[in-house]
């Protein structure tokens, strides 16, 4: 789906690394949460979740967000959910993210779907470089492409929220194009070396990682 990215990036530990990449995975779950209930997100962290996309070739994680600033949302995410203190209102975006984790192995074994995509993106984000696509321009662009592709696989992720707001082909939009921001960071976590069972025993450090992360942010 991407050109992997360097690991072992100065000053950052493979945890750090994978931490990041997962909260990518958080962030996307975290803002089709706030998109289907109330039909909008912070724009920042759309549009920084909208850009992984199109990072092709990068030479640090975070740099496939702009920076670090660009997956803070995602990092607190993170946090909340690994120390378990997500309200019961949240339930839908901690199952978000385990159907990406979950719908991006399906994605995975299919490598020609996985080069139509590739494809496909990398068109989208020509044009999004040359004609100055704004964020609905581009939802609407990366949500025909996820529909055209993983929308076809047999698990498919079923998103909650208002009907009002579902039923708005641009919030749907929206969402399609989170999902797939979200199969892209699943992807990098798993280059890095990520795994579902390794998320099981080290929970807590990985929850004390975004955590960390976060609030370097905060002192800058």
């Amino acid at each position: 789906m991407s050109a992997p990215v360097e690991a072992g990036q100065p000053g950052r530990s493979g945890l750090d690394e994978q931490t990041i990449a997962l909260a990518g995975v958080a962030q996307a779950a975290r803002l089709v949460d706030q998109v289907s209930r109330t039909g909008s997100c912070p724009p920042a962290f759309l549009q920084a979740s909208l850009n992984s996309l199109f990072a092709f070739d990068t030479d640090s994680v975070e740099a496939v967000y702009g920076g670090l600033p660009g997956i803070k949302l995602g990092l607190d995410t993170l946090a909340m959910v690994l120390h378990n203190q997500h309200s019961p209102e949240q339930r839908d975006m901690v199952r978000y993210i385990f159907n990406l984790l979950y719908l991006e192995r399906k994605f995975s074994a299919d490598p020609a779907m996985m080069a139509v995509v590739r494809s496909r993106l990398q068109h989208a984000s020509f044009r999004a470089e040359h004609f100055a696509a704004h964020s609905k321009d581009i939802c609407h662009s990366v949500s025909g492409i996820y529909q055209d592709t993983l929308s076809n696989l047999k698990f498919r992720i079923k998103v909650s929220g208002s009907a009002q707001h579902l039923q708005n082909s641009q919030t749907a939009d929206t969402i399609r194009a989170l999902l797939l921001a979200g199969i892209r960071a699943t992807f990098l976590w798993r280059q890095l070396g990520g795994r579902r069972w390794k998320l099981v025993l080290q929970r807590r450090a990985i929850g004390a990682r975004a955590q960390r992360l976060s609030r370097e942010l905060d002192v800058i």
